[in-house]
């Protein structure tokens, strides 16, 4: 996506960005290929619907961004989770949800996981997309691989290997850099053209 924006001109290219993008595709990586019993596992299935999922979360947050200028976040969520909610319910359809014969307690909390795992975050997603570069919100997104294996070793009590705190740093690394160049670029580039036509 980062390509796409520079190919567009909606975005502009400085070494800072170029590199927290490297690090949030290696810091990634090595949070989630190296930890203990990771095994890497190759198919062109795995690797066609890897580069599925990275284009459709590209499009959503290029196309996302330019829908929050125009709509209120609110709206584009309304819509991004009726569609969803319509996709969902004709690949697994009510009935076949009511057959489980679910209890009050696993419905409050399937209510309660939805509320906290798609509605809240995406919300915030939205919030910050308006606030963000496509590209400087997708980086940024890195950290949730981290968020997982932090939580992960906290509540389930997964062991962290060495990489993957390698792999964390570098990602937490990347997300301060994100957000440090683009004005200091815009601004030194500015000097430089106005010294030109000095």
């Amino acid at each position: 996506m980062y390509a796409y924006t520079l190919a567009a001109g909606r975005d502009r290219a400085g070494w800072l960005r170029s590199i927290a993008v490297v690090l949030a595709f290696l810091g990634c990586a090595l949070v989630a290929l190296t930890g203990t019993g990771a095994q890497v596992r190759v198919s062109a299935v795995g690797i066609l619907a890897a580069l599925g999922a990275a284009f459709s979360y590209s499009f959503y947050n290029v196309i996302g961004s330019d829908l929050l200028n125009l709509f209120s976040r609110w709206l584009v969520l309304f819509y991004a989770l009726f569609f969803a909610t319509i996709f969902w319910l004709i690949v697994n359809p009510p009935w076949r949800v009511a057959a489980r014969h679910y209890s009050l307690p696993e419905w409050l909390f399937l209510f309660a996981f939805a509320m906290l795992s798609m509605l809240l975050p995406f919300a915030l997603y939205l919030g910050g997309l308006r606030l963000l570069d496509p590209s400087s919100a997708v980086v940024t997104s890195c950290l949730e691989p981290v968020f997982a294996s932090v939580l992960a070793a906290v509540f389930v009590g997964e062991t962290l290997s060495a990489w993957q705190i390698v792999g964390m740093a570098l990602v937490l690394s990347q997300s301060v850099l994100i957000q440090m160049p683009q004005k200091q670029i815009m601004s030194d580039s500015k000097d430089e053209s106005g010294a030109h036509r000095c």
